[in-house]
């Protein structure tokens, strides 16, 4: 199956938003805080690779 540029990027938006509920939920679920805190930032970062994703994809859309 080919993808193209549009499709991989779509699905790496999809990967990255799940990743941020996974890390949310996971961080909320540990008793460790320093896991929690690790947790959270993860999802942060995946949040940040969400939102750069959506921005290239708006400009591929076009």
């Amino acid at each position: 199956m080919h993808l193209t540029t549009v499709d991989m990027i779509k699905k790496k938006i999809l990967d990255a938003q799940e990743n941020v509920r996974d890390y949310q939920m996971f961080s909320k679920r540990v008793e460790s805080k320093e896991l929690d805190a690790v947790f959270k930032d993860f999802s942060e970062q995946s949040a940040m690779q969400a939102s750069k994703l959506k921005e290239l994809l708006d400009k591929y859309e076009r």
